[in-house]
């Protein structure tokens, strides 16, 4: 078994407007260095999508790559949560 040391992280879908790519947010928290509150900081990075069909509000494992485009680095590994469905038929 050979295992790869590419770093994998994870991250939710916020866009899916472009072919093939799609824009995730990966959310960090850290302590405050002083005042030791938790901080909460966002990254957001390009992700190749060679299925096309991610829909945003997915959680995602992204593994680096080789640059792809410009801005792309990173392409999706394995879908962890899909989506909650929104369900219109309900009405008040």
């Amino acid at each position: 078994m050979t295992t790869n040391n590419r770093r994998r992280l994870i991250g939710r879908v916020i866009s899916n407007k472009m072919q093939k790519t799609v824009t995730v947010a990966i959310e960090r928290r850290t302590a405050h260095p002083v005042y030791g509150k938790v901080v909460k900081s966002t990254k957001k990075v390009m992700a190749h999508d060679e299925s096309d069909a991610l829909q945003v509000g997915s959680v995602v494992r992204i593994v680096e790559s080789r640059p792809l485009s410009k801005n792309k680095r990173w392409v999706v590994e394995e879908v962890l949560q899909a989506p909650p469905q929104v369900d219109g038929s309900s009405k008040r």
